[in-house]
């Protein structure tokens, strides 16, 4: 099977289809076949696309997409949604803000000490005053997390999920 981005030439409509080869998409779309789904003009084209190349065995996917956190493992508070995963079913504008935001998560992380598995313990201390107060991130239950919230402790999810200090090799 071959991935084409197709474009509606009458509303510019970006939409992806699934061709067998890409002959068939010429047939089918001589045929009437291929229809924007957004409003079912028949003028579709094949749009500009960039060559999928996948990445090295021996990549890390930090390496292979810098601009987006590499996903961690057993990450209870991560969302297992990131932007380059996401993008062929998305719309481009969802793909660009979703990109945005782990931006803006990555640039927020670097201000931010990971504490790891303290996470719950340190936040808590700080709550009740028995340690100094600082902006830091780290890895919880999800139990724990609610706990942390019943408590009255503010925190927040990672959304993007990311590669804590050395788990990427």
């Amino acid at each position: 099977m071959i991935v084409f981005d197709l474009e509606c030439r009458a509303s510019a409509h970006r939409f992806e289809g699934w061709f067998g080869s890409s002959a068939e998409f010429e047939q089918q779309r001589e045929r009437g076949l291929v229809t924007c789904p957004v409003c079912g003009s028949g003028d579709v084209a094949k749009a500009v696309m960039a060559p999928h190349v996948g990445r090295k065995g021996n990549q890390s996917m930090a390496q292979a997409t810098p601009e987006v956190p590499a996903a961690a493992p057993a990450l209870a508070q991560a969302v297992a949604l990131e932007p380059a995963a996401a993008a062929p079913s998305l719309p481009p504008q969802a793909v660009a803000a979703l990109r945005a935001f782990a931006l803006a998560q990555a640039e927020a992380l670097k201000a931010s000490t990971w504490v790891g598995d303290k996470f719950a313990n340190d936040v808590r201390a700080m709550h009740y005053g028995d340690k100094a107060e600082a902006q830091v991130h780290g890895r919880t239950s999800p139990e724990e997390a609610r706990a942390l919230i019943d408590e009255g402790i503010d925190i927040a999810p990672v959304i993007v999920p990311f590669a804590p200090p050395g788990e990427v090799n």
